[in-house]
């Protein structure tokens, strides 16, 4: 079977579809032949993806979703079975960054970044896993972390505990549903040009020093984790589960050994 045809007719839920890595993950899904729900709660960017997806691959669809809310996330993993016969693949996408010092976090900021960033994946993983159990046919669920977990900036708030939050969160769950013939994993992407990341990639300084600091010397492009996403969800990685992959240009290697010239990660 070739990477073109590796995911033909399986179904799969995207949220924070709509753009930037999400909608990476979308567009790969269905050029490799599955059937993509984009869940978001930007409905316009969102509805446009998905006529994209139909006219370049024959299926998509958009349905709003705010993982915050446990209604919306069932909703949207009901819309697949619905239209598409079932769930194969979840991908917990939906986040948001943080921004100030540790000592100026409020308890407004705190709650929104946990609120999506850590109820929104364990709302996304028990729907998702609902739905794939009662398939009966198994499925991957792929969380979406960040170099971050690792290396914490001093000027993002609690993003960092939450990414942290996430890759826990994917332990437990591949522990829970590994019986279930559920596989869990979590990509933890470093700094990337998606829209979350253009202010701080347009300051050249914050620029220099990621470049800096990456073995590769620049930033990924969406594509780049989209197929790692794909290289997971599909057969080639059927004996993985319970690991976040840092997709990170060699950032880890380099880091105790580069100029402190500064720049954060998404």
């Amino acid at each position: 079977m070739t990477t073109a045809t590796r995911m033909a007719d399986k179904v799969a839920v995207v949220t924070g579809g709509a753009r930037g890595i999400g909608l990476a993950y979308c567009e790969r899904f269905a050029a490799e032949g599955c059937a993509v729900v984009i869940a978001d709660v930007l409905d316009e960017e969102g509805e446009a993806a998905a006529h994209g997806l139909r006219e370049r691959h024959g299926k998509g669809r958009y349905v709003h979703c705010d993982v915050t809310r446990k209604p919306d996330v069932v909703a949207a993993m009901d819309a697949a079975v619905a239209e598409f016969g079932g769930l194969d693949v979840c991908i917990a996408n939906a986040g948001v960054l943080d921004s100030g010092d540790f000592m100026d976090v409020t308890d407004e900021s705190f709650d929104r970044v946990m609120a999506i960033n850590v109820k929104g994946v364990l709302y996304t993983g028990q729907a998702a896993a609902r739905c794939m159990i009662a398939c009966g046919r198994g499925g991957v669920i792929i969380n979406i972390s960040s170099l971050a977990a690792r290396l914490p900036v001093p000027d993002e708030g609690v993003y960092a505990a939450s990414k942290s939050a996430v890759e826990s969160l994917t332990r437990i769950m591949a522990v829970s549903l590994a019986d279930r013939g559920i596989r869990v994993l979590a990509i933890a992407p470093g700094a990337t040009e998606t829209p979350m990341m253009a202010e701080q990639l347009a300051d050249p300084a914050v620029r220099a020093g990621i470049v800096s600091r990456t073995l590769l010397r620049r930033a990924s492009a969406p594509e780049e984790m989209a197929g790692v996403a794909a290289f997971l969800a599909s057969d080639d990685a059927s004996f993985m589960t319970g690991q976040t992959l840092y997709v990170d240009g060699g950032k880890l290697v380099l880091y105790g050994t580069m100029p402190d010239i500064g720049g954060g990660e998404g």
